[in-house]
């Protein structure tokens, strides 16, 4: 996510630091330098421009150039209306009564599925939604939503066989909820059909539909990859259908970015969420202030937490954690602790967020090689999981076999695997020597 313009904003800084005093050259040189930046990043032409002008108007204050960190100063301008440009604080959703969310956007660009992400986004904080199949056009577009709702446990509301009339199958499933034995649901996510452009007939049907439901939330969803092309649908779609807010999809994929930068400058709606990747759990609000740190190198480390909260387990770390302390950790052990870091997302997203990871040069996450791991370990059987020691020749060929690596990446996890318990025992030896010579000194 916006990786490219994260790398070259990181080189603009770091020279602007490098320098001991400030002068409006150095700015003017550095903020070229940064329009550029953001123009390769598919950021429009006058947003950038805007932009900079800010930037370099506060830049060249007093308090800026007569600081004793006048690059630092700079950077922290630049974070800040970075995250203005971006929207400021975050914007929550609407979640009151009678609770309608509509979905709208283009085809392809991730409706029923961020219809879903949103659905176990909003059950993950204790309300009750549902998914409601208002896509009459895609033939597969029902059956995902209602596979995707299985997979989430939400109910999904899907209209009848031959139904070609929106408003119609968006009353019979109001009615369906009132009639649910719960009472009804408190949220209803209206999942709609998309065409491959703006057309009229697609405008007309969504404002019909927006008349009918009265939502409190009409989101546009948008593939950050579409670059200068989205801005131009979420004009479009705003000027139509008043929508409050936007959902990027993509953003895993697009190294840009820059339609996210874009969009709600000329919108003036609040990005609400972002898709990070294809999993229904890789789903989360838009901070700016937050996003603007990752862009600039700064790292998110409250999003490392909540995400670390969500993703580990407190009593499998406490177990864990204990194993590792007495040395008795085994590849039972290093699987499940293999995959509570998985539930985290790509690990490379993780050391994004890490202060100053996102620069380091040559780091980089190789997934297939983290999925050979797995694989490795995942073809033992429990009982060598537990004493690799018994891992001879013949059961080495049989765990290459079912992994599909070779015998020598099998040997190199077990190296691996026995230096990191030689290193435990040492650290526990070490502390019961302390522990022992402090006895002593009582």
């Amino acid at each position: 996510m916006f990786s490219q313009l994260s790398d070259k904003l990181q080189d603009i800084f770091k020279d602007l630091r490098g320098h001991g005093t400030i002068s409006e050259s150095n700015i003017d040189a550095a903020l070229r330098q940064v329009r550029l930046a953001l123009l390769e990043a598919d950021v429009d032409f006058q947003v950038a421009k805007k932009f900079v002008a800010r930037v370099k108007e506060k830049a060249l204050g007093e308090a800026v150039l007569r600081s004793i960190t006048p690059g630092q100063q700079i950077v922290k301008i630049f974070h800040d209306e970075l995250s203005g440009l971006l929207g400021g604080d975050a914007a929550p959703l609407n979640v009151e009564k009678p609770g309608r969310i509509l979905i709208i956007g283009l085809n392809g660009s991730g409706k029923t599925t961020s219809s879903a992400k949103l659905a176990r986004f909003l059950k993950k904080q204790g309300h009750a939604p549902a998914l409601i199949a208002c896509d009459l056009q895609r033939p597969a577009a029902i059956e995902q939503l209602a596979t995707l709702g299985k997979q989430i446990d939400v109910p999904v509301y899907t209209p009848d066989p031959g139904e070609k009339n929106v408003q119609r199958a968006a009353a019979a499933a109001l009615e369906w909820q009132n009639r649910s034995a719960s009472g009804g649901h408190s949220l209803n996510i209206f999942d709609t059909a998309g065409r491959q452009e703006i057309d009229a007939a697609l405008v007309e049907e969504l404002k019909k539909l927006k008349e009918f439901l009265r939502p409190q939330e009409t989101l546009l969803v948008v593939d950050a990859a579409t670059g200068q092309q989205a801005v131009s649908v979420a004009t479009h779609f705003d000027n139509a259908l008043k929508i409050t807010g936007i959902v990027l999809t993509k953003l895993d994929g697009d190294a840009r970015g820059g339609a996210a930068l874009s969009m709600r400058e000329v919108t003036r709606r609040p990005i609400k969420f972002a898709g990070t990747g294809e999993k229904l759990d890789q789903f989360e609000l838009f901070v700016p202030d937050r996003l603007a740190g990752r862009i600039l190198g700064m790292g998110d480390v409250v999003g490392l937490v909540e995400k670390a909260a969500e993703a580990v387990d407190d009593e499998e770390a406490a177990r864990l954690e204990r194993k590792l302390r007495t040395a008795s950790f085994d590849f039972n052990d290093f699987l499940a602790q293999f995959k509570m870091m998985r539930k985290m997302g790509p690990l490379e997203n993780i050391l994004g967020m890490l202060p100053g990871m996102s620069n380091v040069q040559g780091l980089s996450i190789d997934e297939k090689q983290l999925k050979r791991t797995e694989a490795i370990m995942l073809s033992m059987t429990s009982q060598e999981r537990t004493r690799p020691d018994i891992l001879n020749g013949r059961r080495r060929q049989r765990i290459a076999r079912g992994s599909g690596c070779t015998v020598t990446e099998v040997n190199d996890l077990l190296r691996r695997f026995g230096q990191m318990r030689k290193m435990m025992k040492s650290a526990g030896r070490m502390k019961r020597t302390l522990k022992e010579l402090q006895k002593l000194h009582r």
